[in-house]
């Protein structure tokens, strides 16, 4: 297969992934999954800039927000982290980080939790809102859904005048069901199927 034709596969396959993950919260891969084939996507497109398109998941950050919530606008977007695959990307990040902080850095790293990635916002230390990243722009406003998450501080103990803090809402492995198994979803593999 020629570069065009795996470029245009990709972005189908993301756009498709994108879609269930963001628009219909019904992933059907491992974020891995889909990270490594941005990552492809990301490095034909550097290869061969000309081919670039507009509908590229690459040239978005999130997706649609959903019907039924309130939309919110982040007075600071909310961008994708950086994903690393390996020794060498962490080896790199680690010189820009020096460079850029002197060697002074220091570091906390935890095991990588794929969620719902939200902004939360404190006025005088007090819970004010809650946000969905959404577009990275624009997400929407699930305040009173966040409330009822109890590792979730409602009031801190310093009394800042704001504070907008962005993590990841989860639910622990053995807290989830079993998802169905009886439903087929389609573009559930890499690459799509041609045989139909």
């Amino acid at each position: 297969m020629d570069y065009r034709e795996e470029m245009k596969q990709l972005r189908d396959f993301l756009n498709q992934q994108s879609y269930l993950y963001y628009v219909l919260d019904a992933p059907v891969i491992p974020d891995y999954e889909y990270d490594r084939l941005n990552r492809r996507l990301e490095e034909l497109e550097a290869e061969h800039p000309e081919e670039i398109t507009p509908d590229s998941p690459t040239q978005r950050v999130g997706d649609k927000i959903l019907e039924g919530f309130e939309t919110y606008e982040h007075p600071v977007p909310l961008e994708s982290l950086q994903d690393v695959f390996n020794a060498e990307e962490v080896s790199e990040f680690l010189d820009r980080m020096r460079e850029a902080l002197g060697d002074g850095a220091a570091y906390s790293v935890e095991p990588k939790v794929d969620g719902l990635s939200v902004a939360l916002e404190y006025r005088d230390g007090v819970f004010v809102r809650g946000a969905t990243r959404g577009d990275g722009r624009v997400g929407e406003d699930v305040t009173e859904n966040l409330r009822t998450i109890r590792s979730i501080p409602m009031v801190l103990p310093e009394k800042l005048p704001r504070l907008i803090v962005r993590g990841e809402v989860y639910m622990a492995s053995w807290r989830r069901a079993r998802p169905s198994r009886t439903t087929r979803r389609p573009w559930t593999t890499w690459p799509p199927s041609t045989s139909r």
